[in-house]
């Protein structure tokens, strides 16, 4: 007896049997064999790689993936072998295909790695990369070797680097392009200064400002610029880290370690600048809809008024952006950010006589409590403060005046308000907003409402529609009520422009992008300072900036209760390199390196360009090479296409981020001549998740699945009872799954064909290893539909099929390559079993099958199971391999029914069917209906209230 790979026994296996052995030797021997011919080498029209191309060609591209330590689950695959299908069908239509991967290998666990071991980050990154790749090398995953990159590669960084001079070197004309905008060379900026045409900011002119004057100005416009910020910094990880790495309980996203608030000097990029062109271009992208109100959201353009208050305190006036100005009757208080550059002159010496003690904090003066308020709201995250579910604050002892009628309301600082959002201030109306509400609530401030609540509203804020309500000022021209909430907004603005109180106004929650970490690991910036601290760019022939080599990967730590503590990166310990001698231009001088790195998002911005052209050391990318793979196609794609990368294929949660930053780079790069794309991705497409069972123990820990049994529907684990519950597979869950087990079990084309048969590739879906044996066993019958499992000769035969076994075929052939080009990969699997099972049940007996029948399926199985087909399609015959095509194409005249079924409703629920010719009308079909004995007998003579006859699919009657 032997064990078989799908769980049978037998006595003896045939010698010529597709097992997991013989899959594993024919996909090893096919590896090689593509490897020997570049089967997957896309041609360019210039540089290194340059070759015939076709004007036809695709552009396909898996989410960068992170060389993890871990290695690679079953569900890691599972959208690389869905681009890898539709790469593979698109390259058998006969279309120049670019399929490669690289990897986003910077980043923080290699470098933590390397504080905990000493292990240099880049002996364990290129390990794991090494790992990376013998797991998907084994997947058979068709990418062109020639074009893959690493973030980290030197040859890399340099081009990384220089894009971020060209941002350095580069700002934004929001005039130009009839007022849409564009980035320009900072040099054209300085030559409008010279001239006098752009005048300085105390109108002096261009020549009386010293250099350093001039640079300051200058550098005030760079869309990549230094400033001093609160930024949230995590001891624990030793560096910075943007608002999205800080979780909503103040922690770092990695390693769950606490983050607080400091002032740093650090390079910003200058994102808010494209806010309009990054959502209005959304409208040109072949985007997932939910991805596209993602970025909207984030991005978060809001039409208002900018309304300003005059103070008790302070001859300024503090400005606010709301997006809801007919409210403005009903704002009682007003609220700063503790961080607000008018606190300090707003604070009082004293408490009023009869301050109510909930507004003081319990301290004995304003200026106690506005101290201590913000040393406590300086070591909140920002998205601590942004949930604020406990209303905390203190008044600053300053009153404000209302514009709209006069009233003095008193002036709070809470941490809710964040300097980063609008202007640092709101106006708090209660009666509409509950989070005003609930301030007002605990601090016992009026709640005076603007908008008529419906009579069964019962209390706290009432956000929907309505007529304005206690919203007039007669003495001063102003009469709101009654009016709808948009009519009040034109109204309310058009006073607050003609009395000098605001303006109408367009404001976002995007906020410039935090553009440096204090980490060893990550692309050096090619900068220097020299000694007044202005920053110099590297010319391009000093680069790359390379990464010293350093004893101690661990940053400076700090404690985090004193506020003059700094972090200091690992490289500012690097002396030699971090100070240098340098002409550049003004003769040799000493400078100084900048000593933080770039964050891992800047690799991955644009890294697609190098895949286009991963071999030239003169530029990012030759101009005609990303025109051919990247340049707008209107005549595939309409008159606004906007160019880009054919499909990306990724994960949903890089929605926002790496999209934005990435189209941001891009933008740029394009408006500065580098591109002919606007855009890095036309059309975007997210995969699901492949989920699996996970169990933990009665601690409620996870326990190993792979090591829990089933008994009588209870789940074990070491003879104790677990609880199994549902999630998505990671070695968080402990509930992985080895895609090398299953290769092992039964080769790699059972994998990806179980893989795309699971679901619709955007959906999540389960795993069940019992399963996958279905998937082998299809493969298993086609490979005996063409070879004799027991003397290995084709079983083959040149007769022609009848009329219905092609009409068959040319069905599946048809629905095959919409599914392909749709990425309907399940149905199109659920095609092919169909149709071989068809062809297994109709010539099993018989000495042979069809080659016409044959040949067809073996083409059409070739994206899914690429090893097996090409075994298949050499013993069949042909010599030149399968990989780029041909691919099938369906004859319409097998398309064409001669009979249609129709299914007969009677009021909704479906009674008989009835078989009626092709070209019957639809009175012909009514009578056929009719007639029918079924339904004949369910009517009993009577006359039907109505036939409804839907042509090609049913006829539903109506009793």
């Amino acid at each position: 007896m032997s064990g078989q790979a799908d769980g049978s026994t037998t006595e003896e296996v045939p010698r010529f049997r597709y097992t997991a052995e013989t899959a594993a030797e024919i996909e090893q021997r096919w590896q090689r064999r593509w490897e020997e011919l570049g089967t997957f080498h896309a041609p360019n029209p210039a540089g290194a790689l340059k070759g015939d191309v076709p004007e036809d060609k695709l552009f396909v591209q898996d989410m960068f993936p992170y060389p993890s330590g871990a290695g690679l689950h079953v569900g890691h695959p599972l959208g690389f072998i869905g681009t890898d299908v539709y790469a593979r069908y698109n390259r058998m239509l006969g279309r120049n295909v670019l399929h490669t991967m690289g990897f986003d290998a910077f980043g923080l666990p290699a470098e933590q790695y390397a504080v905990q071991t000493g292990t240099h980050p880049r002996t364990t990154t290129e390990r794991n990369i090494e790992r990376y790749l013998r797991q998907i090398r084994r997947l058979g995953l068709g990418h062109d070797e020639r074009r893959r990159i690493a973030t980290t590669d030197i040859d890399f960084y340099r081009w990384t680097q220089w894009i971020f001079l060209q941002i350095f070197n580069a700002w934004y004309d929001a005039e130009a392009d009839g007022g849409r905008g564009r980035a320009r060379p900072i040099r054209e900026l300085e030559a409008q200064f010279a001239s006098g045409e752009r005048t300085t900011p105390d109108g002096r002119p261009w020549s009386e400002l010293t250099r350093a004057e001039q640079r300051k100005v200058l550098d005030s416009h760079r869309l990549a610029y230094l400033s001093e910020a609160p930024v949230n910094w995590a001891p624990g990880l030793g560096t910075v880290v943007a608002n999205e790495e800080v979780t909503a309980d103040g922690l770092t996203e990695r390693g769950n370690f606490p983050v607080f608030r400091r002032n740093l000097k650090q390079w910003m990029m200058r994102i808010t600048a494209y806010a309009d062109r990054l959502v209005d271009d959304l409208d040109r992208l072949e985007w997932p809809e939910k991805v596209k109100t993602m970025q909207r959201n984030w991005i978060g353009r809001s039409h208002g008024a900018n309304v300003r208050f005059e103070l008790d305190r302070s001859a300024e006036r503090v400005e606010v952006f709301t997006t809801r100005p007919d409210t403005l009757f009903g704002v009682t208080f007003m609220v700063l950010a503790p961080e607000h550059p008018l606190v300090d002159e707003l604070t009082a010496e004293e408490w009023p006589a009869d301050v109510d003690e909930r507004w003081t904090g319990g301290a004995s003066t304003p200026a106690e409590a506005v101290e201590r308020y913000r040393r406590a709201a300086s070591m909140k995250s920002e998205l601590d403060r942004q949930e604020n579910r406990e209303k905390t604050g203190v008044f600053t002892g300053a009153w404000a005046t209302n514009p709209a009628d006069g009233r003095q309301i008193p002036v709070f600082i809470a941490d809710y308000v964040l300097m980063g959002y609008g202007t640092g201030a709101v106006m708090a109306v209660p009666g509409e907003d509950q989070r005003d509400f609930d301030f007002a609530q605990v601090f016992g401030l009026p709640v005076v409402r603007t908008v008529q609540p419906p009579e069964d509203f019962e209390d706290g804020a009432y956000t929907g529609e309505g007529p304005r309500i206690n919203s007039a000022n007669p003495e001063a021209g102003l009469d709101l009520n009654g009016l709808g909430i948009e009519e009040a907004k034109k109204q309310i603005v058009s006073w607050l422009e003609e009395h000098g109180h605001g303006n109408g106004t367009v404001q976002y929650k995007l906020r410039d992008w935090l553009f440096a970490r204090q980490r060893y690991w990550g692309e050096p910036f090619p900068i220097v300072y020299d000694s007044d601290g202005i920053p110099q760019a590297l010319p391009e022939d000093q680069l790359p900036v390379v990464l010293p080599e350093v004893e101690d990967y661990s940053p400076r730590t700090f404690d985090p209760e004193d506020a003059d503590s700094r972090p200091e990166p690992p490289l500012a310990k690097a002396s030699d390199w971090a100070h240098v001698e340098l002409d550049l231009g003004d003769g040799l001088r000493d400078y100084s390196r900048d000593t933080n790195v770039m964050p891992q998002w800047a690799g991955s911005c644009w890294y697609q360009l190098r895949y286009v052209d991963p071999e030239n050391d003169e530029r990012f990318v030759d101009p005609d090479n990303e025109r051919y793979w990247m340049g707008k196609r209107p005549a595939l794609h309409g008159a606004d296409d906007p160019g880009g990368v054919d499909l990306y294929v990724g994960g949903v949660e890089h929605a926002v981020l790496h999209l934005l930053y990435s189209r941001f780079w891009h933008k740029v790069l394009y408006d500065l001549g580098f591109l002919s794309s606007e855009e890095p991705y036309r059309r975007l497409y997210n995969q699901g998740y492949i989920q699996a069972y996970a169990y933990t123990d009665s601690r409620g820990v996870y326990v190993p699945a792979e090591e829990v049994e089933e008994r009588d529907g209870k789940f074990f684990h070491q003879g104790q009872e677990v609880n199994r519950e549902y999630g998505k597979m990671g070695k968080s869950l402990k509930n992985s799954v080895s895609p090398d087990e299953m290769c092992d079990t039964y080769g790699a084309d059972t994998l990806r064909l179980y893989e795309m048969s699971m679901g619709p590739l955007d959906a999540s879906r389960p795993w069940s290893t019992k399963d996958v044996v279905g998937s082998h066993r299809f493969l298993q019958r086609l490979w005996r539909n063409v070879v004799d499992e027991n003397t290995g000769e084709l079983r083959v035969v040149e007769e022609q099929p009848d009329v219905e076994m092609l009409r068959a075929l040319h069905k599946t052939i048809a629905g095959v390559r919409e599914d392909y080009a749709e990425l309907r990969f399940n149905t199109a699997v659920a095609k092919l079993i169909e149709l071989n099972n068809r062809i297994t049940k109709a010539y099993s007996a018989s000495s042979g099958t069809p080659r016409v029948v044959v040949e067809p399926l073996v083409m059409m199985v070739a994206p899914m199971t690429p090893h097996l087909a090409e075994e298949l399609w050499s013993r069949l015959g042909h010599e030149r391999p399968l990989a780029h095509g041909p691919f099938p194409v369906p004859d319409e005249e097998y398309l064409v029914e001669d009979t249609v079924e129709y299914p007969i409703q009677i009021n909704g629920k479906v009674r008989s069917r009835v078989v009626v010719p092709a070209s019957a009308d639809q009175d012909g079909v009514k009578a056929a209906a009719l007639a029918d004995e079924k339904i004949a007998a369910a009517l009993d003579g009577k006359e039907p209230r109505k036939v409804i006859v839907v042509p090609g699919r049913l006829v539903n009657v109506v009793a």
